[in-house]
């Protein structure tokens, strides 16, 4: 059986520090979608970095932002803004879970746990 997981920004950035490894098998993918990927992006030092950078983001499916995930991410603004100060980068993420139904892998739980049918790892 074939698995996607859906890695914030934050465990990206851990990946590309050394501070874990993602290791993709014949069991589980791992993706992200192009907000994670600027996220990231905006963090590089010099050159080399970016070019490290890329090539490591280069390794995961990046999951394609369609108009479903914009108007469900929307949606969840208009829900969880004021209650929860969510953002616009947490509720695209959030909604690209919730339409490609993949499980999603952060260490910020607060950001997403109060939305429901986000399955958190």
């Amino acid at each position: 059986m074939n698995s996607m997981i859906f890695i914030d920004t934050c465990i990206v950035i851990d990946y590309i520090n050394g501070k874990i490894s993602i290791e993709q098998n014949s069991n589980i993918k791992y993706c992200f979608n192009s907000i994670v990927d600027m996220e990231v992006l905006v963090g590089v030092k010099n050159k080399r970095d970016l070019h490290t950078t890329n090539k490591k983001l280069n390794t995961f499916q990046n999951i394609s932002i369609d108009q479903d995930v914009l108007q469900l991410a929307r949606e969840l603004l208009n829900r969880y803004v004021l209650s929860h100060n969510m953002g616009i980068y947490d509720a695209i993420i959030a909604a690209t879970c919730l339409v490609y139904d993949l499980p999603l892998w952060t260490n910020n739980i607060k950001d997403f746990k109060f939305i429901d049918g986000v399955n958190l790892v």
